[in-house]
């Protein structure tokens, strides 16, 4: 069987790979024990990235005519892949935190939704929150406003149905106080009036007095 058609293969499930996928890290596993090399597996697997390593000429092949044959530039020496469907920035913060006690890995390149990132472009995607923490967030910013509504509601239901007539007695005690205030100038106002006219009323006695 020629080495074309063994390769076929392995180039059709690259393809397929990243058919779906959104994002693309390659990287250089070099140097790596089999015990880092275990635990890089598993905690790229928990953060739903699939990754596995491939020959060169393999992945070109695959890359060929997609947005992922950016990375073609990496392709040497020996080569892994991590590729993610959902969580675009998923790749670059489980490499990037793991290069930082493995210094034998080597991050190369990536394309995530069809742009190309450099190392040091990667290293910025790292420090993107994941879906789950910006999502949790969010709930967080909604949850207090929500709480504090729920408080006074409780609150409210606490007093009970005679809460709202002994908050209001107060303020018609007060409307009264301020009707009594209102009118207390004006009864003022009326007392000179009639003081005045009680001259006028004994005028006519004195007149009759002088005649007799």
């Amino acid at each position: 069987m020629a080495k074309v058609e063994l390769k076929a293969p392995i180039v059709d499930e690259i393809s397929e790979r990243i058919k779906g996928a959104h994002a693309a890290v390659l990287v250089d596993h070099r140097g790596l024990t089999v015990e880092q090399d275990t635990q890089l597996r598993r905690q790229l697997r928990e953060a739903g990235v699939t990754y596995k390593v491939y020959k060169n000429t393999m992945m070109k092949r695959a890359f060929e005519g997609t947005d992922f044959a950016e990375l073609d530039k990496h392709l040497d020496g020996p080569s892994a892949l991590a590729l993610a469907d959902e969580d675009v920035t998923a790749p670059a913060r489980v490499l990037v935190k793991f290069a930082k006690t493995a210094d034998k890995l080597e991050i190369k390149g990536a394309v995530i939704e069809g742009t190309y990132y450099d190392v040091k472009g990667i290293e910025e995607l790292a420090n993107v929150p994941s879906r789950e923490e910006l999502l949790g967030r969010l709930f967080g910013s909604w949850k207090s406003p929500v709480s504090n509504f729920a408080r006074v509601i409780a609150q409210i239901a606490e007093k009970g149905p005679d809460a709202g007539a002994a908050e209001a007695a107060p303020e018609e005690a007060k409307a009264e106080e301020v009707a009594t205030a209102e009118a207390a100038p004006a009864a003022e106002a009326e007392a000179p009036a009639a003081e005045a006219e009680a001259p006028a009323a004994e005028a006519p006695a004195e007149e009759a007095k002088t005649e007799e």
